[in-house]
Formats: structure tokens, C-alpha cells, sequence
């Protein structure tokens, strides 16, 4: 008999409240999908999410180059 393993606490969002959160276009949310720089979780033939988590990862401090 499987164990089941309790569900992760991950959360996920649209790509509209992903591209608000980083304050950019939802076209850029989809070239960070592209580029690999996020992560898309598809939920059946057209919803698309992705981790919250994962927008931390896409923020990067600037340089002292401008």
C-alpha cells in the first residue's frame, strides 16, 4: 500500500497576477516562461500557472553599474 505525502504548501498564480506582483506585462511573464527563467504548470488545455515562489527568483539586485 502507497503512503500518501501530504499536499506542499506551494502557491500558484495566474500569469495576470504574476505580472502584476512584478509589476510587468503579462508578455513578459510569458518571455521569463520562455527563457526559462520561470516555471508554467499547465492545468488542462489552457490555464497556465506558476509557482509564486519562483518570482523571488526572477527579482536580482542591480549592480553598482548602471
Amino acid at each position: 500500500m502507497q503512503r500518501r505525502t501530504p499536499m506542499s504548501k506551494t502557491r500558484y498564480s495566474t500569469l495576470g497576477e504574476a505580472a502584476e506582483t512584478l509589476s510587468v506585462s503579462t508578455r513578459t511573464i510569458r518571455r521569463y516562461i520562455s527563457a526559462g527563467k520561470l516555471t508554467a504548470y499547465r492545468v488542462g488545455p489552457r490555464v497556465i500557472r506558476v509557482d509564486l515562489s519562483e518570482l523571488d527568483r526572477v527579482m536580482r539586485p542591480m549592480g553598482s553599474r548602471a
